[in-house]
């Protein structure tokens, strides 16, 4: 497969990639003076070698996909090994040097990996959040069983009806100023509660793809 040419420019004859170290060398010297170009060079020295160290916690299935070439990720893989500090801290200078080198795409695709991998931990949490919220609600209201039960027809309706009253016995009140004492149904409630919601939210992410498809169709 051919490889997607470089964005860039010549400058007396010689190729410069957008992003790279000599076209950044290049715009400094564009602005003039000696201290900005020191001050921008020193800022994106220090952000570039930022995003290298976070390359390091990057999971394997981003990380395979960014086209950082054999010798960085090779010094990556060398630093997750290192355990001396000095010679870790060496290893990400180095780290950063390389960084200096990568086109302003691949950059770009490192920035979009890395945010990412922080989205997913979010949406995780979100989802926990909204089990629990539909958790209390069937223990608290037959109203929202049944609802639950209309809306979620995948659900074994007997087994999650008598977890939930199985879930009211088992309630004890527990020392003033703390939350009630819950029993092991309490915890199954959630666990159905969570599988369907799962469930639920991949149908209507396929529904979102199959949708989207259509339009770029038409």
């Amino acid at each position: 497969m051919s490889r997607k040419p470089k964005k860039g420019y010549f400058v007396r004859g010689e190729f410069v990639a957008e992003g790279s170290e000599l076209d950044l060398e290049l715009k400094r010297e564009l602005k003039g003076t000696d201290a900005a170009s020191k001050t921008d060079l020193k800022r994106e020295s220090a952000e570039l070698q930022a995003l290298g160290e976070a390359l390091l916690g990057l999971r394997a299935g981003l990380f395979d996909t960014l086209d950082l070439g054999d010798k960085l990720k090779d010094a990556i893989a060398d630093a997750k090994r290192i355990t001396n500090f000095e010679g870790k801290r060496r290893q990400m200078q180095f780290i950063g040097k390389l960084m200096r080198g990568l086109d302003a795409e691949v950059l770009d695709a490192v920035r979009a990996a890395l945010a990412e991998q922080d989205r997913l931990p979010a949406e995780e949490t979100a989802a926990l959040h909204e089990a629990e919220r539909w958790r209390d609600r069937l223990i608290a209201d037959d109203d929202a069983l049944g609802g639950w039960i209309e809306t979620h027809p995948a659900t074994d309706a007997q087994q999650l009806r008598a977890l939930v009253r199985q879930a009211r016995k088992d309630i004890k009140a527990g020392p003033p100023g703390e939350a009630p004492r819950q029993g092991k149904a309490y915890r199954e409630v959630f666990q159905i509660v969570r599988a369907q919601l799962r469930v639920h939210g991949t149908a209507d992410l396929a529904d979102e793809a199959a949708e989207q498809a259509r339009e770029d169709d038409a």
